[in-house]
């Protein structure tokens, strides 16, 4: 099954992981902004990065994961829910350059990851390192050994149809007697080739790294791509400019529009849409989203 997460653990060892393959996501994505080849290969990968870590938490809300630099590459963010959806966009100027380094495409930048949670009525989580390694696995890697003291591996592949991912992490506090497991299972995994993340379906990439493991693969899971925009989140973000501007807007043009940056949707508004935004007692609901 495509557009899937697949979780497994080791039975005897505290190894715990996941595989995630992704292609109609993908393409909804890519058919939303005509991004240069090395953004939109980060972006691809950036997006298998979120879907994988939602098979290493439970929450109930929205999953943020955020590259942002003062390079070519401004910003690239992607969402995960725990409705198992996804959506992703990038922001850029100018020409990119042909490189696989992030710090050529961001430039000195930062990584982040929120764990949105307020439309549960839970507190909402957020934690900023500076970007570090020269690819998102690196980077994630590094944010969940600083952040969460957690021995993580990750593996990333990002192609026209289809990007993949596998996870593996170390589970913390366990008792086992197996003490080399971590070591033996990264060094298998360390053998994979982007190829094959990408070709071969999940329980073939753990049968040829750990065959001689025992594993426990549970069902795939759905993944999907819908965005969580709606006019009543424009209407907040025309509020958060103030009456003055966006009336004046409206004055000028005769409506005001705004662009979702992740579905390229539409939302207008015009002076009776904006005279109701801005009446007493008109309530919008927060946006769920940071960008």
């Amino acid at each position: 099954m495509t557009d899937s997460l697949t979780r497994f653990v080791f039975e005897y060892a505290p190894v715990k992981g996941g595989i995630v393959q992704l292609d109609a996501v993908w393409r909804a994505v890519q058919g939303h902004a005509d991004y240069p080849p090395p953004l939109r290969r980060v972006l691809g990968e950036l997006l298998a990065a979120a879907a994988l870590l939602t098979s290493n938490i439970k929450f109930d809300g929205t999953l943020i994961l955020q590259l942002q630099g003062k390079g070519p590459v401004r910003l690239i963010v992607v969402e995960a829910t725990s409705r198992k959806t996804l959506r992703a966009t990038a922001k850029w100027t100018g020409d990119i350059p042909a490189s696989d380094r992030l710090s050529d495409l961001l430039g000195q930048g930062n990584f982040a990851i929120t764990l949105d949670q307020s439309q549960a009525g839970k507190q909402n989580y957020q934690g900023i390192v500076p970007m570090e390694g020269t690819t998102v696995a690196e980077t994630l890697a590094h944010y969940m050994q600083s952040s969460e003291q957690l021995d993580t591996r990750i593996y990333l592949a990002s192609g026209s149809e289809r990007v993949a991912g596998m996870l593996l992490q170390r589970m913390p506090d366990q008792k086992s007697a197996d003490t080399d497991a971590w070591n033996r299972a990264t060094l298998l995994a360390d053998t994979i080739k982007s190829i094959e993340l990408l070709s071969l379906p999940p329980g073939d990439v753990l049968m040829r790294l750990f065959h001689e493991e025992t594993l426990r693969q549970f069902d795939q899971e759905k993944l999907s791509f819908a965005c969580t925009c709606s006019k009543d989140k424009a209407g907040n973000m025309l509020k958060m400019l103030g009456e003055e501007e966006v009336s004046g807007i409206v004055a000028e043009q005769g409506q005001v529009e705004v662009n979702c940056e992740f579905c390229d949707r539409q939302y207008r508004f015009d002076a009776v849409d904006v005279a109701q935004l801005f009446s007493s007692g008109t309530h919008f609901e927060v946006p769920t989203s940071r960008h």
